[in-house]
């Protein structure tokens, strides 16, 4: 059993890889076009829009596995300063100010950076997936 799932472990990685890209560039998405459509609104060329402009592009980017490291190296440092200027003022427990995924995120994009995009992308394509 525990040979199967290491054999798959690398296909598993594309698979999460390409999912949590597509989520984080829905949250530019959401940010700069207003798809899918919310009560928020952000102005432009604040923070949070040019949050939302290294969301969608890091997050296209990571999804598709291409520049997969750079692009999950920014969207990590993006992901850690939007949790300390956004949410950490908020209160101490990431549940409570709305943080974790923001944790989650920069955690993920961080273990890309050493992972890699796996071979399912663009880069293993290109043979820079190790």
């Amino acid at each position: 059993m525990t040979d199967t799932l290491r054999s798959m472990a690398p296909m598993v990685l594309s698979l999460v890889r390409l999912v949590t890209g597509l989520i984080f560039m829905e949250h530019g998405l959401q940010k700069l076009l207003g798809f899918p459509p919310t009560d928020n609104t952000w102005e432009a060329f604040s923070l949070s829009w040019v949050a939302g402009c290294f969301e969608l592009a890091c997050g296209a980017l990571i999804a598709i596995g291409f520049l997969t490291r750079p692009a999950a190296f920014v969207a990590s440092g993006v992901m850690a300063f939007a949790y300390w200027i956004a949410h950490a003022p908020r209160d101490v427990f990431p549940v409570n100010n709305g943080g974790d995924a923001a944790i989650l995120y920069c955690f993920f994009f961080l273990y890309l950076v050493f992972a890699g995009p796996g071979p399912v992308s663009v880069d293993g394509m290109r043979g820079r997936a190790a």
